[in-house]
């Protein structure tokens, strides 16, 4: 076998503007960029504690159970339905997205029995459906998503929809996985029993750690389980251990990734949790009125609209592709299509951590009416630049 002629890694540096990753911080690289140490390195144990610390601020909740999964943000997603669902368990799920429905296989392999709570893809779930569903199904288990990446959906009542299933004794599991350090989140106050999320969106840290939170009615659930989970790597009374007070070798954590997720995370607490939120929520909202003022329609109704995340229809007569390649090529700007039922009908922005900032939202706005009124859409970029610009 011939010896392969592999040249030097030099990765474009894109304006990233999709669904995730978005762009990082250069403080979260250089903290990637020093010495390793051993996963049990007493310095890396007192690491270990800082991070779950400020997890536990970015999650605004008090949780002993409070760890960052090694792997993406759907190794954190399988760890938290995995270990909690038991074969029989009832469990329901939403049909409104495309991760609500990564939810129901997710519990079905873990042995539960789903059962669906419907919306269309682009609304959040109705407290009075959910209820209608309770009082049917009786579920053990309700898992739903505060902010769906595939329909730039948020869900604006997730405590009601916590409170219907704790009157039922059933616990909940929070998808936060594009909301976390972005919009408005409080595990405690809300009362959610698992959330989990992913590093490489609104945290803006390169994925690989991502974050993880339970309850003690989750995890004494999960620890009095008649059958072991079916999954080893991601068994929490065995992370436990090594995250726990034991620190007891299970795996052999990603140090690297973990010390960005740590810098990420010291970047979210200068900044200020509640002063995050309104970074999103200020730049988006200038985003959006660019769109809007383009002509543009946004996917989701304004009071489900989700700022980290904005899904927007794509204009009749232009292929979605063509918009893509055209962003990335001439303007090295990244954003995504639309998935499952909303494929090649919604273009993804996201507008997420070191990403969401007022440079990028108007450099995008620019372009995107550049792009459209080429391909022969009826826009006035400037018009577009200038409501962009008033917003901000």
């Amino acid at each position: 076998m011939e010896e392969p002629n592999v040249g030097e890694l030099k990765p474009p540096e894109r304006v990233l503007l999709g669904p995730g990753p978005s762009n990082v911080h250069p403080r979260v690289l250089g903290a990637m960029n020093t010495s390793i140490v051993g996963h049990l390195d007493p310095y890396f144990v007192d690491i270990m504690d800082e991070v779950q610390d400020l997890l536990r601020y970015v999650f605004r909740t008090d949780n002993e159970w409070t760890l960052p999964v090694s792997g993406t943000g759907s190794a954190s997603m399988e760890a938290g339905i995995s270990n909690l669902v038991e074969p029989g368990d009832t469990v329901l799920v939403p049909s409104n997205g495309y991760f609500g429905a990564r939810m129901e296989s997710m519990a079905q392999r873990a042995g539960g029995e789903t059962v669906r709570v419907d919306a269309p893809w682009g609304e959040p779930l109705d407290a009075v459906d959910v209820q209608e569903a309770f009082n049917e199904h009786q579920p053990d288990i309700f898992g739903f998503v505060q902010a769906e990446t595939s329909t730039g959906t948020l869900q604006p009542d997730v405590s009601e929809l916590v409170d219907i299933a704790h009157s039922h004794d059933a616990l909940t599991i929070v998808d936060t996985v594009t909301s976390l350090g972005g919009v408005e989140l409080h595990v405690d106050d809300w009362g959610i029993d698992v959330s989990y999320s992913a590093a490489q969106k609104c945290i803006s840290c390169p994925p690989g750690a991502s974050p993880l939170t339970l309850n003690d009615d989750a995890m004494d659930k999960i620890l009095s389980r008649e059958t072991e989970p079916r999954c080893w790597y991601l068994d929490l009374a065995e992370l436990e251990d090594y995250w726990g007070d034991n620190r007891s070798y299970h795996h052999t954590a990603p140090v690297t990734n973990i010390f960005g997720l740590r810098e990420a995370l010291r970047i979210v607490a200068e900044e200020g949790i509640e002063e995050r939120w309104n970074r999103h929520l200020r730049v988006s909202g200038a985003l959006k009125s660019g769109i809007e003022a383009m002509g543009l329609e946004m996917n989701s109704r304004d009071d489900a609209w989700l700022p980290t995340l904005n899904a927007v229809r794509v204009p009749d007569g232009v292929d979605d592709d063509t918009i893509l390649r055209r962003l990335v090529e001439e303007y090295n700007i990244e954003i995504s299509a639309g998935l499952g039922d909303l494929e090649g009908e919604i273009l993804r922005i996201g507008c997420m951590g070191h990403s969401a900032r007022a440079q990028n939202v108007l450099y995008l706005v620019d372009a995107l009416g550049e792009i459209l009124d080429d391909e022969g859409v009826d826009v006035s970029p400037g018009d577009a630049v200038a409501a962009t610009s008033d917003a901000l």
